[in-house]
């Protein structure tokens, strides 16, 4: 395979440790306590949090079926082979724990506050806590929890059961939403605005949603091993709009948008990475191969439904570059960067943590398994709604807000609909049992994350074996595996990344030993 010069490898490693790095330098010490105020600390953990979702996305685009190599790159290794190592992804682990360590410094300061002001930052301190851990035990299965976060104190944390994580992590979110509505009364209570709250603005009804969202999440995700103690939501419901953070990022040193900084542009308008392009197997979901949808293809992939794309593994002559115009394959067909629909809207645009589309396919998996307790035919009307959240999301400006002109989601979420009518993973009256609906809810999820919160599509791929990715990896609109994989499973598909080196230096006493990447698995995993 061609080779371009040093950035054969050095672009894999970009992409495994990039859109990390904190918007303001509040503490850089992970073991160390942070002293700022919760006013200052909490916009800065929530930033913090977007920048690792956007990592985390990098991961599990490359594992789920969403990018694969581009033309011109070597260096793939364990990308290819899934044979991972401790360096593999490690800067996952240790943002994460570096943006936990700042919100349990805010959670500190909030409950050392017997006056109760700042109950606010308390409980979203809580709510981006769960968040945070989620991905991790998503990710690693058991992790320090109990012990973790206690600056010097702790410095080799013993590792949590993953099974007894996610139950505390549910009364964790329920202990929020009391704080939430129980400091409504508290006249003293200090709000919070678009300085304080980049996500929600203050809005903490906002809030609630996002913590009863999150609550449904883990009860669909692992209930089916394990039990939680309170499987009630409040009245609040749960998001019917997309949480997206944007603390005004611009064009500007450290500051700009973190997916767009890895994937289009820097701030000085150099290209970032270009060794990952389009994976056939998510393209076979728009171009006709499996599915067709014009309307998000088009939002999406440069210069739809033409755009170049590869089997992951695949490094055979011939495999395009990418596009002169800075890497733009998920910019959709604009002739143009920026100020646009899809995915890569612009440097300016916001960071989704959770999708509208997402909540709503929660929502039918639970109506489906009687999780919630909605009118008969809810299944259908919230799996419909969370197909048009994905239109809209996708044809929204960077302002997320406005729509683009000419783009009209629910009319094209009705012709996707027509375009597919003979297919149950769009036409959801012909899913006639509760395993066909749940696939046709569990793909139209991983189409809705495609290039935004992959991991998810990953860890739902994972739980349920859906979207189907075949036993074989000859057909690259059937499997998403690659066609170098050592995997041993049936799927050919890796199972996790392992702990990173760090861990086996300095908490070897704790850190699990003997985990492969083919054959150990996450608690609620199959």
């Amino acid at each position: 395979m061609k080779k371009l010069s040093i950035l054969s490898i050095s672009a894999i490693f970009l992409l495994s440790t990039s859109s990390c790095k904190k918007y303001l330098a509040i503490n850089t010490n992970p073991n160390s306590a942070t002293t700022a105020t919760p006013e200052a600390i909490l916009p800065q953990a929530i930033v913090y949090s977007a920048s690792i979702t956007s990592s985390f996305n990098n991961y599990g685009a490359e594992l789920a079926g969403y990018a694969a190599n581009a033309g011109g790159y070597g260096g793939f290794g364990s990308n290819w082979t899934y044979d991972f190592g401790p360096n593999d992804y490690s800067g996952l682990w240790s943002s994460t724990y570096d943006a936990l360590n700042d919100l349990q410094a805010v959670q500190n300061f909030a409950v050392a506050d017997k006056t109760g002001n700042h109950d606010y930052f308390n409980a979203i301190a809580r709510i981006m806590k769960v968040y945070d851990f989620q991905l991790l035990v998503d990710t690693y299965n058991n992790i320090p929890y109990t012990n973790a976060l206690k600056g010097t104190g702790g410095l080799t944390p013993k590792y949590d059961d993953a099974k007894t994580i996610y139950p505390s992590l549910a009364l964790q979110l329920d202990s929020a939403i009391a704080i939430i509505n129980g400091a409504s009364s508290n006249a003293s209570v200090i709000g919070l605005g678009k300085g304080t709250d980049p996500m929600f603005g203050g809005d903490m009804t906002h809030w609630i949603q996002f913590a009863n969202t999150l609550k449904l999440r883990l009860i669909i995700r692992a209930s089916s091993v394990i039990s939680f103690p309170n499987k009630t939501f409040d009245p609040a419901g749960f998001l019917a709009t997309d949480a997206i953070v944007n603390p005004g990022y611009a064009k500007v040193s450290g500051q700009q948008n973190p997916s767009w900084n890895s994937w289009v542009q820097d701030y000085a308008g150099s290209a970032a990475n270009r060794a990952w392009m389009p994976c056939t197997y998510a393209f076979s979901f728009y171009d006709g191969a499996n599915l067709l949808d014009n309307g998000r293809g088009y939002a999406i992939y440069f210069q739809f439904p033409n755009t170049p794309n590869n089997q992951l593994g695949d490094g055979a002559t011939g495999i395009p570059f990418a596009p002169s115009t800075a890497n733009a394959w998920y910019s959709g067909s604009t002739s143009s960067l920026g100020n646009c629909p899809g995915i890569m809207k612009g440097l300016n645009m916001g960071e989704p943590l959770m999708m509208a589309s997402e909540s709503y396919f929660l929502q039918a998996e639970a109506d489906v398994r009687g999780i919630l307790s909605d009118p008969a035919g809810s299944d259908s009307a919230n799996f419909m709604k969370g197909i048009e959240a994905s239109f809209h999301y996708l044809y929204l400006l960077p302002d997320d807000a406005t729509l683009a002109p000419g783009w009209d989601p629910v009319a094209d979420a009705a012709q996707y609909q027509s375009d597919n009518s003979s297919s149950p993973l769009v036409n959801y009256s012909l899913a006639t049992t509760a395993a066909m609906k749940t696939e046709a809810i569990i793909t139209q999820k991983y189409i809705a994350l495609n290039f935004i919160n992959s991991q998810e599509g990953w860890n739902e791929y994972r739980r349920t074996g859906y979207p189907r990715s075949a036993n074989l990896t000859s057909d690259p609109t059937a499997s998403f595996a690659s066609t170098l994989s050592q995997s041993s499973r049936p799927d050919h598909l890796p199972t996790r990344i392992l702990y990173p080196a760090s861990e086996y230096s300095y908490n070897a006493e704790n850190v699990p030993t003997g985990i492969s990447p083919y054959t150990s698995l996450i608690f609620w995993a199959h």
